[in-house]
């Protein structure tokens, strides 16, 4: 008899052992590993703060707004409009002075960041390159020698020579009155040529003439028309920096609504040259 229970108890033993051994809980399986999330592309708005510099392609002979001073510093409207520019975006501006005709190809390769050089907004532009809200307006004048008395209005132009920048928005309007275009490096260049009677005309911006009629009231030319349109200028990107002209943007911005834009405007040109 005590034989069997212990052969009973045995048996009750295995058997516990055994349900033990199926009811105990498993290991938890080791969480699959995730994959590395990919580094975020650096934009040129990251790069730019980074290297604590944003470089910006302007002529450096084209006053008031980019031009030298009689101690050889590059200033005007636009040398102070970009650097405040910078300022906000927490970087300094590095100046790369070039010809207009350069100005585009100069972007292009990537030499700068921006150009900050009175560059109208025109539709044909828009398709390959992006621009900042605009932040000056300024109408076209026609400018001849004070000897002139043939050329009178736009109309006039057709057949004469014009001196212009070959890629600037007034070459156009030349253009499109008939004019013979004569290329020069810039503003300086047309005046020096106009008064040497060595070109007939030249089509420019309203506020340079005021500017170098100012330092230079005995030079001998005249307006003789002005259009009645205006153009827009704002600040040139190439296509694809999203994050870079949203931050302009808002600096341009902040910069009208805290009065720094006016301070500015009035500076060099004695009023508000946003309108």
């Amino acid at each position: 008899m005590k034989k069997r229970v212990l052969t009973i108890t045995a048996i009750i033993m295995v058997l516990v052992v055994a349900l033990s051994g199926c009811s105990a809980p498993q290991q938890a399986a080791a969480p699959a590993e995730q994959p590395a999330a990919e580094p975020k592309e650096q934009t040129l708005l990251d790069k730019i703060k980074a290297d604590g510099v944003i470089k910006i392609g302007t002529e450096g002979t084209y006053a008031p707004f980019t031009f030298h001073d009689k101690d050889g510093k590059l200033t005007g409207f636009d040398v102070e409009i970009a650097e405040e520019v910078a300022k906000r975006l927490g970087v300094k501006a590095e100046f790369i002075e070039t010809k207009w005709d350069g100005m585009f190809a100069g972007l292009d390769a990537k030499r700068f960041d921006a150009v900050v050089n009175e560059v109208t907004i025109r539709a044909d532009r828009l398709e390959k390159y992006d621009f900042s809200t605009p932040y000056i307006v300024a109408k076209a004048v026609l400018v001849v020698n004070q000897d002139n008395n043939e050329i009178k209005t736009f109309e006039d132009l057709k057949g004469k020579k014009s001196g212009q920048a070959l890629t600037s928005n007034f070459a156009e309007v030349a253009k499109s009155f008939g004019a013979e275009i004569i290329q020069v490096d810039g503003f300086n260049q047309s005046i020096d040529l106009l008064a040497s009677k060595r070109i007939d005309a030249t089509v420019n911006d309203s506020l340079s003439y005021l500017d170098f009629k100012k330092q230079r009231p005995d030079a001998p030319i005249k307006v003789v028309d002005q259009a009645d349109t205006k153009d827009q200028q704002g600040i040139l990107f190439n296509k694809g920096n999203v994050e870079l002209v949203e931050a302009v943007n808002k600096a341009l911005s902040d910069m009208m609504s805290d009065g720094t834009y006016l301070k500015i405007s009035e500076k060099w040109f004695g009023e508000d040259v946003s309108k």
